[in-house]
């Protein structure tokens, strides 16, 4: 009779052990068939899209909306869900900050990152890195080598054909001036040096007057550039290291009456530089790659979330265009308007 009763009890614990088996194999068949309907490849653990925040310098210039679309295509292509957004001016390190800290918070898969200060970040990234979420730096890097990879142009030589073409365009001889969006940036550094040790190190006879730094504001640069003019009557050329810098140089060239007298070259397009060169009141710009900045920092950041390699440095390319190449296939696939 005990023989009965512990084999009764024997028989007890494998039903209980069995049913328990049972649930959990129904719960993971509907997991599994979540994942499924979610139709989310890649995936992050528990079947869910990889997320992925994008976040860039600013939203004011067209830059940044066809770097949008890049990332955007690239997330539709690789299955992910990504968010992009920026601040409202890129004088705004503490608002980016603030989206950084934001994103962290959300535990994303991986982050998308265009420092406006290329140190003040660096605390949160390392945050990042400690809890293994990969950071695809784009368009300006960070003094650190905590980004898988940065997907940018190489700022130093596109600004050093900048250069070439206003030594060629006023005879090598002159007085020239800068207006750059900012000191604080990788892409402001970059290419406020790379034009300035190309004009010293080739063309000693072009004199740079001054560089200002208008926040990529066009009014705020536009009230620079009259004033730079103001104080040089002899001014021969004026390069603007970014969308809203080379604007406010066409404006103030303008507003003074010295269309034809300086030569302006600018960097990025935008419509309102797409007109100033077809229409001769500015002589070209550098033309980055802003679609393709966005497509392949999304790219690699799946890559990485994935194990994959990724190459340190992702060039995205550049050109020189002007009214005689401006219509130019190549050329019109990496406008922006």
């Amino acid at each position: 009779m005990k023989k009965m009763s512990v084999l009764i009890s024997m028989l007890l614990v494998a039903v209980t052990v069995l049913s328990a088996c049972g649930g959990g194999n129904n719960n993971a068949g509907n997991a599994k068939e979540g994942a499924s309907n979610a139709n989310a490849e890649p995936a992050a653990a528990g079947g869910e899209k990889l997320y992925i925040p994008v976040i860039s310098k600013g939203f004011q210039h067209q830059f940044w909306q066809a770097v949008k679309t890049g990332a955007e295509k690239a997330a539709n292509e690789l299955g992910v869900e990504i968010t992009f957004e920026g601040p409202e001016t890129e004088a705004q390190v503490d608002k980016q900050i603030e989206m950084l800290q934001a994103a962290l918070d959300k535990k994303p898969s991986a982050i998308g990152f265009a420092a406006l200060d290329s140190q003040a970040s660096i605390p949160l990234l390392q945050q990042a890195k400690d809890a293994k979420i990969p950071v695809i730096a784009f368009d300006s890097g960070v003094e650190s080598d905590i980004p898988v990879t940065t997907a940018s142009t190489d700022n130093i030589a596109a600004a050093g054909l900048a250069a070439d073409k206003m030594a060629e365009l006023i005879g090598s001889k002159g007085k020239v001036a800068l207006i750059v969006h900012d000191q604080t940036s990788r892409t402001g550094v970059d290419r406020r040096d790379g034009f300035v040790k190309q004009i010293e190190a080739k063309y000693p006879d072009i004199k740079i007057v001054d560089i200002q730094y208008g926040g990529g504001d066009h009014l705020k640069s536009t009230d620079l550039a009259k004033a730079i003019m103001q104080a040089n009557p002899d001014l021969n050329g004026f390069f603007g290291a970014n969308e809203g810098s080379a604007i406010g140089v066409i404006n103030a060239v303008s507003e003074l009456g010295m269309e034809g007298k300086i030569t302006v070259i600018g960097y990025d397009s935008g419509k309102q530089q797409i007109d100033a060169i077809k229409s001769g009141a500015m002589a070209g710009a550098i033309t980055q790659n802003p679609i393709g900045i966005g497509y392949e920092t999304v790219k690699a950041a799946v890559a990485a979330v994935n194990g994959e390699a990724v190459e340190a440095n992702i060039d995205t390319g550049f050109y020189w265009y002007d009214k005689t190449n401006i219509d130019n296939e190549e050329i019109k696939a990496v406008l922006y308007e």
